[in-house]
């Protein structure tokens, strides 16, 4: 079957292009020619279409990105400066979170706009009528006894900032996976700092007075 006609059955049918995939290696010996030295195009052929059906990023490009947060260095805090439009000739308009640290860098995040009403809430120290959805997760565990200790924007990986939140539930320490808008978003709701990979900084890093 030729692959332009593999896609078209996956947008009909995801689970129709998994069974597929396997379906040449369902016999009563499964793996018997599978590991032949003459079947490395059939094993790439597999590898790709499972990256095209679940996504995400490669094992090497994990393993790249693991090994640069494991080496990442230091930690700065930051602080959040303010939620502002930015406008280029030729570009779409962005909404942006700027961060500074200590040594006058800054570092600008594109946010959406809903991650950019909750951070200007939460810096103006506004109270909605109803919570919003950073305000009731906070008080979901605020009354479950857990309070954020920091927020941490660890890395930089193809244009994409990641962050982890770090709560405290008595002497228990969790590790979150987080988009830096939401962790800022809450982190400010909590009152809890926000840390900065020197890696992410020396990589984005500008001067404040930069325009």
């Amino acid at each position: 079957m030729r692959d332009d006609e593999r896609k078209r059955r996956y947008d009909e049918d995801p689970e129709d292009d998994f069974d597929e995939l396997f379906e040449d290696i369902e016999d009563d010996d499964p793996f018997e020619d599978f590991f032949e030295e003459d079947n490395d195009e059939g094993v790439e052929d597999i590898e790709a279409r499972l990256q095209r059906l679940f996504g995400g990023e490669t094992t090497s490009e994990l393993e790249e990105r693991a090994a640069r947060m494991e080496g990442g260095g230091r930690e700065l805090e930051v602080r959040v400066t303010g939620v502002y439009e930015r406008i280029e000739h030729g570009q779409p308009r962005a909404l942006l979170v700027q961060l500074r640290d200590n040594y006058g860098r800054t570092v600008p995040i594109v946010i959406g706009p809903f991650e950019a009403h909750a951070i200007v809430t939460a810096l103006n120290d506004d109270t909605p009528p109803r919570p919003m959805t950073h305000d009731l997760t906070r008080n979901i565990l605020t009354r479950l006894g857990v309070s954020i200790d920091r927020v941490v924007i660890d890395d930089l990986w193809q244009g994409t900032f990641y962050a982890k939140i770090y709560l405290l539930h008595g002497d228990e320490e969790i590790e979150i996976d987080s988009r830096p808008s939401d962790a800022i978003a809450l982190a400010l709701r909590f009152r809890a700092p926000i840390y900065m990979a020197e890696s992410v900084l020396e990589a984005e890093g500008m001067p404040d007075d930069y325009s």
